[in-house]
């Protein structure tokens, strides 16, 4: 059994790789470097929660997060990688992708979402495709996320019974419980053929969700070239003196109800 990082060591850990993150993207956007993260796994094995402590701090405008839906009919007439491809970061950008174009050697292939021809035609294109981003000069990795069978279920169970929460479980998440096996066999395959020099497949144990987001983000960290990058210091000026403006009188009834004061009576 996986020991549970305690909360203390986690927190303290977390907030200095989330100041790397933030010094590594002033690099990004220094340098022009085009970065793609790629999110996959188990679901439930905790990959959204590991991108939202990856992008708390950083610009949305420089970290930007692609969680696509299910194709339309058009985009299912595309060439498989087309929709993906104007999700692609420019100059200076980060993109995280939670789920990606390996969604085709996941769900697709174990639930019949794709012809066996589709299937095997993915395989021999993703590791071309991916060539071809990374001889572009972006930066690919790709993250496997793992969670046993029994945390898995756990997760699901804990979502069901969370309001807050229930919205992330769907029919597919538990039909992935009966198909544990076909699922692991999907990812042994893609791994075969997608794992690549130019894009490795790292695996991320995430049975404790803080364990596995902190050895995530500092691997990340370590696979970025990045430098501190010196920034201007900012001088915040003076206020002057006023120049005779008056407010306009309040009109109370444009304003947000005060629903704060209701608390604090009680």
């Amino acid at each position: 059994m996986t020991e549970r990082v305690p909360k203390k060591v986690y927190r303290a850990e977390l907030e200095r790789l989330q100041a790397q993150l933030v010094d590594m993207q002033a690099w990004v956007q220094a340098t022009g470097a085009r970065i793609v993260v790629i999110f996959e796994g188990r679901d439930a094995a905790g990959k959204g929660s590991t991108i939202k402590r990856v992008t708390e701090y950083l610009n949305p405008r420089v970290a930007r997060i692609v969680a696509l839906p299910a194709p339309t009919e058009r985009e299912r007439s595309q060439w498989y990688f087309q929709r993906y491809v104007s999700h692609l970061p420019a100059a200076g950008e980060i993109v995280l992708m939670d789920r990606s174009w390996y969604n085709r050697a996941g769900v697709e292939r174990v639930m019949g979402y794709c012809t066996n021809e589709e299937y095997h035609r993915f395989l021999h294109q993703a590791p071309i495709f991916e060539r071809m981003l990374v001889e572009d000069g972006i930066l690919l990795l790709k993250y496997w996320f793992s969670v046993s069978d029994v945390e898995q279920e756990k997760r699901f169970r804990s979502r069901n019974e969370d309001p807050m929460r229930r919205w992330k479980l769907s029919p597919n998440d538990v039909l992935s419980i009966t198909k544990w096996e076909d699922y692991s066999r999907a990812k042994d395959t893609m791994f075969v053929h997608t794992d690549i020099p130019e894009a490795r497949w790292h695996e991320v144990d995430n049975e404790d969700k803080r364990r596995g987001r902190i050895n995530m983000i500092h691997h990340l960290l370590q696979q970025i070239p990045f430098e501190v990058v010196d920034r201007p210091e900012i001088e915040i000026p003076p206020r002057p003196p006023s120049g005779g403006y008056d407010r306009p009188p309040q009109q109370l009834d444009g304003y947000v109800p005060d629903h704060a004061a209701t608390l604090l009576k009680d």
